[in-house]
């Protein structure tokens, strides 16, 4: 098979779909690796480590996208890199397709079989592939929020960890997942009073277990979550529902009863956002205000650390682009069910009931697909 690798083009996104590693592996089981140049530049692959590897490096991602059975990438291809897609194709990659129309549309126009790494799963429940993204996101949370509490961004002017006769941030986490978790460790790492808001009593034991008076943890009921983000100094919105929008937890009206200044951080932008006021930004424009809010919704959080992330994303991808490549992806879906999760959309057709529901398209089961 030909592995094709284009350069990402959303703004400030620095990451790149394959490593060197991948590459490597890749040539090692028979098949044929093109990268365009340039791609690993921002995580600091150089096109000479990709060489060195065995793969092909080309001039442009017309070349990547014109040769490529499957195109890897890290972010949901923009309109000119859908409309290089084609019938038979394959696309592995994020697509957070639930709160997007305009990419879903396309997809479905171009014939391709595109599987999305948010939707993977694993026997544990787990999303093996959203993961370590999730876990790089929730860790940069807090030091974003931090930044956009700086009077100089707008925000409250709140030192995080406070000083001595000086109380800390006050730190409010919806959602206690992967990304709450880690950005909850973080944020009381820097000294701030921390809580996690989560609806599953067994997640709240268990953060209560795991790490005790690092942070508190509450039930998140609607009045709960209100009287919690009106007295926080910065608010982590974290929850997910895998594939499917965000659900809105605060509502514009709500932030009336917030702090001057106070910082709302989005990690659920991907998804849609889970503020009813979220809109999604970029690492060169990442805040804006809103009735005095200031929100950081930057839509790709990790790349802002693209060697990190794209080190720690190739680790958990690598096992499925070869079985995609050495099986091919229907018997690699056949043969993996949690791989077959990941299937959104193949030939035209929608194959994954939450974006489907979201944006009110028919959909066709991905076993059916799968069996020709």
């Amino acid at each position: 098979m030909k592995i094709g690798c284009p350069k990402e083009i959303k703004p400030q996104e620095f990451r790149v779909g394959l490593t060197p590693n991948a590459a490597r592996e890749a040539v090692v089981h028979g098949h044929e690796v093109l990268v365009e140049t340039g791609a690993g530049a921002g995580a600091g692959f150089p096109d000479a480590d990709y060489a060195a590897a065995g793969a092909r490096i080309v001039e442009t991602a017309a070349e990547v996208f014109a040769q490529a059975d499957m195109i890897v990438k890290v972010k949901e291809p923009q309109a000119n890199e859908r409309a290089m897609l084609r019938e038979g194709q394959v696309l592995f990659t994020y697509l957070h397709l639930a709160p997007d129309p305009e990419q879903t549309r396309d997809l479905l126009a171009s014939g391709a079989t595109c599987i999305a790494y948010e939707t993977v799963t694993d026997d544990r429940g787990g999303l093996p592939l959203l993961a370590p993204m999730s876990e790089v996101a929730g860790r940069l949370a807090p030091q974003v929020g931090a930044w956009t509490l700086q009077k100089a961004n707008g925000g409250r002017g709140v030192l995080m960890g406070g000083v001595p006769g000086v109380g800390p941030a006050k730190v409010v986490v919806i959602g206690g997942g992967v990304v709450g978790t880690h950005a909850a460790r973080i944020a009381a790492g820097m000294g701030a009073d921390v809580t996690v808001l989560d609806r599953s009593l067994p997640r709240l034991r268990y953060l209560d277990d795991v790490f005790g008076t690092q942070f508190k943890t509450a039930y998140a009921s609607a009045a709960t979550t209100a009287d919690m983000v009106a007295e926080a100094d910065m608010v982590v919105g974290a929850v997910l529902i895998p594939g499917a929008a965000a659900p809105k937890l605060v509502t514009r009206a709500q932030l009336s009863t917030m702090k001057p200044g106070a910082a709302i951080v989005d990690v659920a932008i991907d998804q849609g956002g889970c503020f009813e006021t979220s809109r999604p930004t970029t690492h060169q424009d990442p805040i804006y205000e809103v009735d005095g809010i200031m929100h950081y919704c930057v839509a790709n959080m990790p790349g802002a650390v693209a060697r990190t992330s794209t080190l720690a994303l190739g680790n958990a991808t690598m096992p499925f682009m070869l079985a995609l490549a050495d099986k091919g992806w229907r018997q690699a879906c056949a043969d993996d069910p949690h791989l077959l999760n990941g299937l959104n959309v193949h030939a035209g057709k929608l194959t994954y009931y939450a974006v489907g529901k979201a944006l009110g398209i028919d959909v066709i089961s991905p076993q059916l697909v799968i069996k020709g």
